[in-house]
């Protein structure tokens, strides 16, 4: 689509998705003067970041851990602003209350000392052993990782070796990226109960611990250096962040799709509202779904790489956001109830196509807080299992939900905990590919399965002048702390090529 030769571009920067990609990226930017437009087609900022109500108050129904904290107090920074005052945070010693029968719990904690005594109490000398080694090698990486991948515009393989030193052969083997997660982590673990509990970090970032590289054991170090608690839930970051980026000038407008990119000569220069605006700019920063940018969207044909194919999307979910009254198991803030069979769990969700009969439950008990085990009298959990991301062609019927429902509170119960619903609203991979358009339901874009799966993730840059990319389906990857940083590196592109400064 051409524009008219008389109409000026306007020169800012239109952001699509007030997610957490959105958000840090116009952050960024207008905190240096830019003129930034977000544009967001839902009410609420966050993105999957959202909340959903309850008598009792909001659930939070997306992410409910937050970690790498050094990326917002770095972000808040360029607005000249502290992150702990202007959001209230309390730092957890509990990290996740774990489970396999109702013969008791083991609680991971922020110490490592505390967790490798509790270990070698539950498992053994041999497995405290092994987490002792686990914890030096996941260190190992993240600090290899952090700033040569994760807090930087992607490299390739052979760049990525570059940055680290092709000489530091001790750091690159313990990458282990031709590796799966499940199999590195026999070497630490004799006992399966803790295999599995460490592979679930594959599913941070949506994955298989038996198809994810061993790079993701990170993740424990990650958690070592912090978990918080937002005060006011998860989805109050969102809203602090859209608050602090209106307060450097940026300009929002709230339910309002974009249903095409303009373009002019194979430029990026606007895009067009569902109700046929046309807004100009000289930058469009993409923050939704990768696969969402079609040639129909785009204008252009053959401009972008193919949507992630549905055999290589990452786990979707079906989620329980209630109201209820618990009893049996002692919940903590976070506890995961797993599956007697792992394997069998991941082979029929990426394998089969649906939802586990034997899930792996994730229960968020959103009153409970850090070492609050008393029951409240009715309380806010978020139950989740794992999916598969078909979302754009299947819709559970009301009976299969009712099958999955049944599945899983038979997993709780196997744990010793009873739920008694008396609200609740359910999403499954339908819902969440409705919000998230050309996702298919996957939460987290491209599955990491095998060592090339996040060299394969699109950055910030395109081949088309004036657009780029941020947001969990790109470089970096999926999660909170991930996406954001991702907007940064999108806007810290944006002012190297342009000088916007």
């Amino acid at each position: 689509m051409k524009l008219d030769g008389q109409k000026r571009i306007a020169d800012r920067t239109i952001i699509v998705g007030a997610g957490m990609a959105g958000l840090s990226a116009a952050i960024s930017l207008a905190s240096k003067g830019e003129n930034v437009l977000l544009l967001e087609r839902q009410d609420y900022p966050g993105g999957k970041m959202r909340t959903l109500p309850s008598s009792l108050g909001g659930i939070d129904s997306g992410p409910t851990v937050f970690t790498m904290k050094y990326v917002f107090d770095e972000l808040f920074q360029t607005a000249g602003q502290d992150f702990e005052q202007s959001v209230g945070l309390s730092k957890v010693s509990t990290l996740a209350r774990h489970a396999w029968d109702d013969d008791g719990f083991f609680d991971l904690h922020a110490s490592r000392e505390q967790s490798s005594e509790e270990i070698g109490n539950f498992f053994g000398k041999a497995c405290a052993d092994g987490y002792q080694r686990f914890c030096r090698d996941s260190e190992e990486v993240f600090k290899a990782l952090k700033n040569n991948f994760i807090g930087a515009s992607r490299p390739s393989p052979f760049e990525l070796g570059r940055r680290i030193g092709l000489l530091n052969v001790g750091t690159l083997w313990r990458l282990q990226p031709f590796t799966s997660l499940m199999t590195r982590l026999r070497t630490y673990f004799p006992d399966p109960r803790l295999q599995q509990l460490f592979g679930r970090y594959a599913t941070y970032v949506g994955s298989s611990p038996f198809q994810a590289p061993a790079t993701l054991m990170l993740i424990a170090h990650v958690e070592q250096e912090g978990v918080w608690l937002i005060n006011g839930g998860m989805h109050q970051l969102a809203k602090t962040m859209l608050s602090l980026a209106e307060a450097q000038g940026a300009s929002v407008r709230k339910n309002e799709n974009v249903s095409k990119l303009l373009t002019d000569q194979r430029k990026v220069c606007g895009v067009v509202t569902g109700l046929g605006e046309m807004l100009t700019a000289k930058r469009v920063l993409f923050c939704g779904d990768i696969s969402g940018i079609t040639d129909e969207f785009l204008g252009i044909s053959g401009a972008l790489p193919k949507p992630v194919s549905p055999g290589n999307r990452s786990l979707s979910a079906i989620t329980w956001s209630m109201e209820a009254k618990t009893s049996g198991f002692p919940l903590h803030q976070h506890n995961v109830l797993f599956s007697s069979n792992y394997k069998r769990e991941f082979d029929t969700v990426f394998g089969l196509g649906r939802a586990p009969e034997n899930p792996t439950v994730y229960v968020c008990a959103q009153d409970r807080g850090d070492g609050n085990e008393k029951a409240p009298k009715s309380e806010r959990l978020m139950c989740l299992i794992n999916s598969p991301a078909n979302g754009d062609t299947v819709r559970l019927s009301e009976s299969e939900l009712e099958k999955c429902q049944q599945d899983m509170t038979n997993s709780l119960l196997k744990c010793g905990l009873e739920i008694t619903t008396i609200q609740q609203n359910i999403t499954q991979p339908a819902d969440f590919a409705e919000l998230f358009p050309g996702s298919g339901g996957a939460l987290y874009g491209r599955a990491s399965h095998g060592w090339m799966a996040s060299f394969k993730r699109a950055g910030a840059r395109t081949n088309i002048p004036g657009l780029y990319l941020a947001g969990g389906s790109v470089h970096p990857g999926a999660g909170v702390p991930m996406a954001t940083l991702s907007g940064m590196i999108a806007a810290e592109q944006m002012i190297k090529d342009h000088a916007l400064i």
